[in-house]
């Protein structure tokens, strides 16, 4: 992980433009917001897909680069007062409170715009044009209405109200699992000519793995602390928010990410040693305590 986030880390570096220029203040902002720290998980499991379909790691760095560009513009927005309404992030002000409310929602745009530009730019990227092609169309598929955003707007919604299993399942898969699916996604296509049925396994393990990371974070908004967290512990609690523990209780709970864990363990099975990365990775996302 550390290896992935060191080369994530530089990538975004070079694609940021630099503070000094102008509109400085706008780029001051969305270099704050990027480089601020975080997990990485989404370019990790760029370079582990990448890794179990053999792709050399210096490909890879521009599609690692696009999804926590996209990720770090989510957070941005969904912090907004407007939104979530959140203070702290990764243990730090959220963007609107260490610049201001327009600056930080200019911020998210720009960066959402810059992911894209480097998937359609980026000269690392190895394959030909109809597969890059295929690679923005997945990101942008998981970005969008049908995607992380669409499941922002069923949370918003859902607020106050009493969600079945089924639909709680559809939000996240929506708001947190689409993005990871694409991370997988992306670090697959970067394979030219790649095995469309290991591709269906690989998106299948991500599913899963997509729905664990959002069962283990809602476990952890009980069972964390602040300051390990780097965000408020216990909003969604606060904010009546519906969450796995609410309607499974927590250990109801934690059996489901340990099920989710196991099935996206069985999706590898066709895989050979080179999906390693991803079944560690698997162990991670439900064992992590941030």
């Amino acid at each position: 992980m550390r290896d992935c986030q060191s080369r994530v880390e530089a990538a975004l570096e070079t694609w940021l433009p630099d503070a000094g220029t102008e509109p400085a203040v706008l780029h001051e902002a969305m270099r704050y917001a990027v480089l601020g720290g975080g997990k990485r998980i989404r370019p990790v499991l760029v370079y582990a897909a990448g890794k179990a379909f053999g792709v050399e790691p210096d490909c890879l760095d521009g599609p690692a680069a696009a999804v926590e560009l996209i990720h770090s513009y989510s957070l941005i927005h969904d912090d907004l007062p407007a939104m979530d309404d959140d203070d702290l992030r990764r243990g730090r002000p959220t963007c609107h409170k260490a610049f201001d409310e327009a600056t930080a929602i200019l911020a998210g745009d720009a960066i959402q715009a810059l992911a894209f530009h480097v998937l359609a730019a980026d000269t690392g990227i190895n394959v030909d044009p109809a597969q890059r092609i295929a690679m923005i169309d997945r990101l942008a598929v998981a970005s969008g209405s049908r995607g992380m955003a669409g499941g922002q707007a069923i949370d918003l919604g859902a607020v106050g109200r009493t969600l079945d299993i089924r639909e709680l399942e559809n939000m996240h898969r929506h708001k947190t699992g689409a993005l990871i699916r694409a991370s997988v996604e992306l670090g697959a296509l970067s394979r030219p000519g790649y095995d469309p049925a290991l591709l269906g396994k690989a998106a299948e393990f991500a599913d899963c793995i997509g729905l664990a990371f959002q069962v283990q974070d809602d476990i952890l908004d009980i069972e964390g602390d602040t300051e390990t967290l780097g965000k408020p512990q216990g909003s969604d609690v606060e904010r009546n928010k519906p969450t796995y523990p609410n309607l499974l209780g927590l250990e109801g709970a934690k059996e489901a990410a340990r099920q989710l864990h196991r099935q996206a363990l069985a999706a590898l099975d066709g895989f050979d040693a080179g999906a390693d990365t991803l079944r560690q990775l698997a162990d991670y996302i439900v064992s992590r305590n941030k």
